[in-house]
């Protein structure tokens, strides 16, 4: 498992956070809460040979 850090701004409480992707799947979307304000967050995150290229994380309601 390749797994990569990566910062974040919660698109609810605007805070930064530290996030872990597995970057041994190329394309996936999961919901992870807010380390700070506990609310959830849906990431989106894309691979190629175990590096991450990009991970977006938006609101639930959005």
């Amino acid at each position: 498992m390749s797994l990569q850090s990566a910062r974040i701004q919660c698109p609810y409480c605007w805070e930064m956070i530290e996030v872990v992707a597995d970057c041994s799947v190329p394309e996936q979307e999961y919901i992870e809460d807010c380390s700070v304000c506990c609310r959830p967050i849906v990431m989106t995150v894309s691979c190629a040979d175990g590096e991450l290229l990009e991970l977006a994380a938006r609101s639930e309601d959005q």
